[in-house]
């Protein structure tokens, strides 16, 4: 399938949950490859700073991604300080809480849920019609591995990832023939607050910025997944074909409990404490 080409010199990029992490460094990577960036994020103050930093290619703008109007209004505050259309939207924000399935609490669950599918869906729903009719645009869905392979203490948090692998690919699928490009983004364990106080062991970590660079390159590509590193994503789409017995096994050798049993639980409470005030 092919794209009109999208130059990123000049064009107008947002991003979600950009005042830290993986969305952070995403904006500061297409600042960087000429962009311009708008960086939502629900903490305003955090994501002036953060587009100051960046420097005049960027705009700091508050952002409750589970709120549709407030989606709407970054929107509208980007095209407006670039008086010109959005050419590329990443939906990044999200939010990770840990622990056992049956510990956890219905809020948290409903936030989880919120954040991670229905800021997607608030996203493209705004976003995608003006694309269509312009003929041409991307969105960039971060989702994970855990939305193709399932870990214990991460149980909802699984469920929204496998929610916005599918809804990407349906919205792709959707979008065919209109010159609009709908992409995931699948990173393995980030070192980021999201993940922090977590030991992951063997399971590969990886940095904010490779994240970013995977995101920025989908511009050229438009791949329909990428995974970030790539072979955990084959290793992903792989375990569906292992027999039960031995993949139990294998999970117990990587540590698959690892977001119940080998947490810092000091270092974890201050990310828990903060999605826990949203």
């Amino acid at each position: 399938m092919s794209y009109p080409r999208i130059d990123l010199s000049g064009a107008l990029v947002a991003v979600t949950g950009a005042a830290r992490g993986i969305g952070l460094a995403t904006a500061t990577a297409f600042a960087q490859a000429g962009a311009y960036v708008a960086l939502g994020d629900l903490d305003e103050a955090l994501a002036v700073r953060a587009a100051a930093g960046i420097g005049e290619r960027a705009l700091g703008h508050a952002l409750d991604v589970t709120d549709k109007s407030s989606y709407a209004a970054f929107l509208d505050a980007a095209a407006r300080w670039r008086g010109a259309p959005l050419d590329v939207l990443v939906n990044n924000a999200g939010v990770m809480p840990n622990g056992a399935f049956l510990d956890q609490a219905d809020r948290i669950d409903q936030l989880t849920m919120d954040v991670n599918v229905f800021g997607v869906i608030h996203g493209m729903r705004l976003a995608l019609p003006g694309m269509v009719e312009r003929g041409y645009g991307h969105v960039v869905n971060v989702a994970s591995l855990a939305g193709k392979f399932p870990l214990k203490g991460l149980a909802v948090y699984n469920a929204s990832k496998y929610a916005v692998v599918g809804l990407t690919a349906a919205t792709r699928l959707e979008m065919d023939g209109t010159g609009v490009s709908v992409s995931a983004v699948l990173p393995s364990a980030v070192r980021t607050e999201l993940s922090s106080g977590i030991d992951y062991g063997i399971l590969p970590a990886v940095e904010p910025e490779d994240i970013a660079a995977a995101v920025v390159r989908s511009v050229k590509t438009r791949a329909a997944e990428t995974s970030v590193p790539g072979y955990v994503g084959l290793a992903a789409n792989a375990a569906g074909l292992v027999p039960e017995p031995l993949m139990r096994l294998l999970r117990a050798a990587a540590h698959d409990d690892a977001a119940i049993t080998r947490v810092d639980d000091d270092v974890r409470r201050v990310y828990l404490d903060r999605i826990e005030k949203q």
